[in-house]
């Protein structure tokens, strides 16, 4: 079996793809922080200590998208177009639920900036939270649509464990 991410002697390398062509690339991805009632309230209050808890988690997503390349081996550092994240409510259980959307116009995929920056988000409002609630949880992190490259891919929920 070829291996792409491997050279002859089994080391790890970065993919050429300085020869593919540039196309518009979008990624989407989510991930889930599970917490109590009483502490959602307190961040849709702004009740929270640290200080504005989407804010901050906002800002930490977006900066965790651009700088992917820094933090996991072999990825291409990529000009992305735009970092969309969004906070959603959930009551049962009761969580927020973050979209992380990247694009960029490039020669490969922006699949792990996504998942950084809805990983990252989700981090960060664990962190401002935690003088709170010490039992919160995060999960559910998972790709839910590219589009661009050689193909495109949608999946609306988790796969099966």
């Amino acid at each position: 079996m070829n291996f792409t991410h491997l050279d002859e002697n089994g080391r790890g390398r970065m993919v050429d793809v300085g020869q593919k062509e540039y196309t518009a690339r979008r990624a989407v991805a989510t991930a889930t922080v599970f917490l109590n009632a009483d502490t959602l309230e307190r961040i849709q209050n702004n009740a929270i200590a640290k200080g504005n808890v989407f804010s901050i988690a906002h800002v930490a997503g977006v900066s965790a998208a651009k700088h992917t390349w820094e933090h996991i081996p072999l990825c291409h550092q990529i000009p992305l177009t735009g970092v969309e994240i969004d906070f959603l409510f959930a009551e049962d259980p009761t969580a927020i639920k973050i979209i992380a959307e990247v694009t960029a116009n490039y020669t490969t995929g922006v699949e792990m900036e996504a998942l950084s920056a809805a990983t990252t988000a989700a981090l960060t409002i664990y962190d401002m939270c935690k003088a709170v609630q010490q039992d919160m949880a995060i999960g559910e992190i998972f790709l839910l649509k590219k589009t661009g490259g050689k193909s495109d891919y949608f999946r609306g929920e988790p796969c099966d464990r």
